[in-house]
């Protein structure tokens, strides 16, 4: 036992052990599960409009719904597990996702399947706050970032199984309630996870702060497979709440200590949803859209959504090699500077598809641009501010509110998601394909300039309360939100 030494010096300073990784890996698998589901979509939607005949408002709705779910989910369930801890709503949330995807799968009508999707969406929602906080408390300091980014990048995994599940269902079953199996699919995956997070630990953080010391150093060893001892824990309450006391109460996110990072980490989190979802739930459409694989004499509604779900899968291998990259520039580039660079080259993107989209002969005597522009929109969509927003809420609040400043966050970005989901397909019949594109890629460009502006406002992470760690005497700032910060 490293003698003297408080808990959160204890968290910051251990190796990555088995409980580590299964906590890490559980949360990974999640966030999976809400890449799968809202993206698989994409691929559905095209037989749900043959089944159900809705308008562009209804599939909009119908598209959105389980955001719309994910969005009260993240910002209330949030708040609670602040209240009641991360264990407990850990390992029932997405129980809930297993009953109403089942539900889903058996919708009699359009309205039913919204129903059932905006209850989905709750649990799925309630996954982001509890996930990310629950990984950033048990982490160590040095490999928080890192592990942030890769528990969510399984949403690019879960995107890619998604659209594969898409493709082998219309294969096996060509008809127009291939998509029932579509969604009946993600029941297998969420029942093994409910399964699994059977006997997860509490936070030990968490535990600290409510003034559960002796319960917080028992669980704390369970992590770090050495004594520690109440007096440990004592001396982290004790610097956790220097100075002020802490906030308690979620109004104090739009306190003046802590308003300016809510604005970084909501409105970012929004812009870019809105072309997260907009663009990667109708990634088939588009691809229709701009020509490739369009219908022939011979073809049909299955065959087009075939190839166009055959060439969202292609793109969408690049939401993995981003991810990758972020795993690899975290640390050295720092989250700012990738959530900028990543905004600007998403709107670069998209102003490439636009600008395909409206040339003579269309995506199949362009297949290169086209597929060059989501290419770029993937790749650093996922290297950049698809993983920074998820990993900035978990790492600028602390432990009191770290929760409910990471469901509100989330829910921030789901209501953009809803909106760019509902949006889309009404811009895109009204305006037309280019103008939409461009839209969404002002957006992305207003989220470069949100980001930039408020950079200096979070130059340490989380510690003291209200996320700010003061410089040393004489020392230099560092870069804006960099790794290896120590959180509280």
């Amino acid at each position: 036992m490293a003698v003297g030494m408080s808990l959160e010096e204890l968290l910051d300073a251990s190796p990555i052990r088995r409980e580590h990784i299964r906590v890490w890996l559980l949360s990974a698998m999640g966030i999976m599960l809400d890449g799968f589901d809202f993206f698989i979509m994409g691929v559905a939607i095209p037989l749900i409009k043959v089944q159900f005949n809705p308008s562009a408002l209804e599939i909009g709705l119908v598209s959105a719904s389980a955001v719309l779910g994910a969005m009260v989910g993240a910002v209330t369930i949030g708040r609670l597990t602040d209240r009641i801890g991360r264990k407990l709503v850990f390992k029932i949330d997405l129980a809930i996702f297993v009953v109403f995807a089942l539900l889903s799968a058996l919708a009699p009508n359009i309205w039913a399947l919204f129903l059932f999707r905006f209850c989905l969406g709750i649990g799925v929602g309630a996954d982001y706050p509890i996930s990310s906080s629950y990984v950033a408390e048990i982490a160590p300091d040095k490999h928080r970032s890192r592990l942030l980014v890769g528990a969510f990048s399984f949403q690019a995994v879960g995107q890619l199984l998604g659209v594969v599940v898409g493709i082998v269902v219309l294969n096996l079953y060509p008809e127009p309630n291939a998509w029932r199996y579509m969604l009946a699919f993600g029941v297998v995956p969420a029942a093994i996870i409910v399964f699994l997070r059977r006997g997860v630990p509490e936070s030990p953080r968490w535990l600290a702060t409510r003034g559960e010391l002796d319960e917080a150093a028992r669980v704390a060893e369970v992590f770090l497979h050495e004594p520690v001892t109440a007096a440990q824990v004592t001396a982290y309450a004790t610097t956790d709440q220097a100075g002020e006391a802490q906030p308690l109460s979620f109004k104090a996110l739009f306190s003046q200590r802590l308003r300016r990072k809510t604005t970084l980490t909501t409105i970012p989190w929004f812009l870019m949803d809105i072309a997260t979802y907009g663009i990667g739930v109708f990634t088939p459409t588009i691809i229709a859209a701009v020509g490739i694989g369009a219908a022939t004499a011979n073809s049909n509604y299955i065959a087009d959504d075939i190839v166009s779900a055959e060439g969202a899968a292609f793109v969408d291998v690049f939401l993995i090699v981003g991810f990758g990259l972020a795993l690899l520039l975290i640390n050295r580039v720092g989250h700012i500077r990738l959530q900028i660079a990543g905004f600007v080259a998403m709107a670069a993107g998209l102003l490439l598809l636009a600008y395909v989209s409206s040339l003579p002969g269309g995506g199949n005597q362009h297949v290169a641009l086209v597929f060059g522009g989501f290419i770029v929109f993937n790749l650093f969509m996922n290297m950049g501010p698809n993983a920074t927003t998820y990993v900035l809420p978990a790492e600028v609040f602390p432990t009191q509110l770290r929760a409910s400043g990471s469901g509100l966050a989330a829910s921030c970005g789901k209501a953009g998601a809803a909106l760019g989901l509902i949006v889309f397909p009404v811009l895109q019949t009204s305006l037309g394909l280019p103008w939409t594109l461009a839209i969404i890629a002002a957006g992305c460009v207003v989220a470069a300039f949100v980001t930039a502006v408020l950079r200096a406002e979070v130059s340490r992470v989380g510690c003291h309360g209200d996320g700010a760690r003061p410089e040393p005497h004489g020392g230099t700032q560092r870069r804006a939100v960099g790794a290896g910060q120590r959180i509280r």
